[in-house]
């Protein structure tokens, strides 16, 4: 994929990009990353993160809304590395994280609300590539998502070589 700095693509399309509130930490392994958004809506049960990282991501990025809950992590190194391993570009969490010492040696894109001990309990609830609402941004499966240390963007297309790479089409679920 080619380089993402996100103030260029700012420049370049102006009011066509949404920007996500900044109020995301980087704990991955890759600082700038992009593609495709499959979305999860869970709530302190993150048995759903846990099924998609577990398929192929093929460059596709990962949006949790965890409902912005602080009481529990949502994502830990095991599943940060299942997606590493299984190709998917990054995971947004808007949430917790642990093991944030192993995250940040994984190559994988990680943003998250903070990070927190507690892991989360795995009751199977949780829905899939549905439309989701946090940092004053409404994140549709299928639209594109950037992010580097400058904070996260979001497009209805792809602005990065390479970033097209999942089709923009939800996974199976």
């Amino acid at each position: 994929m080619t380089e993402i700095f996100l103030p260029d693509l700012c420049d370049a399309h102006g009011d066509a990009l949404s920007v996500l509130e900044p109020i995301f930490s980087n704990f991955g392994g890759t600082e700038s990353f992009g593609g495709p958004a499959v979305t999860v809506r869970c709530f302190e049960d993150n048995s759903r993160v846990a099924e998609q990282l577990s398929r192929p991501g093929h460059g596709q990025i990962l949006v949790v809304d965890g409902g912005g809950s602080l009481r529990c992590a949502l994502l830990g190194d095991n599943l940060a590395r299942k997606g590493a391993e299984n190709g998917w570009a990054g995971v947004l969490v808007y949430g917790c994280v642990r093991d944030v010492q192993v995250l940040a040696e994984t190559p994988i894109g990680i943003l998250a609300l903070a990070p927190h001990p507690r892991r989360s309990v795995k009751r199977g609830s949780g829905e899939l590539n549905v439309p989701v609402t946090f940092a004053c941004v409404t994140i549709r499966p299928g639209a594109f998502v950037y992010a580097d240390p400058n904070g996260v963007i979001l497009s209805a297309e792809a602005l990065v070589a390479g970033s097209e790479a999942a089709s923009g089409k939800p996974p199976p679920g």
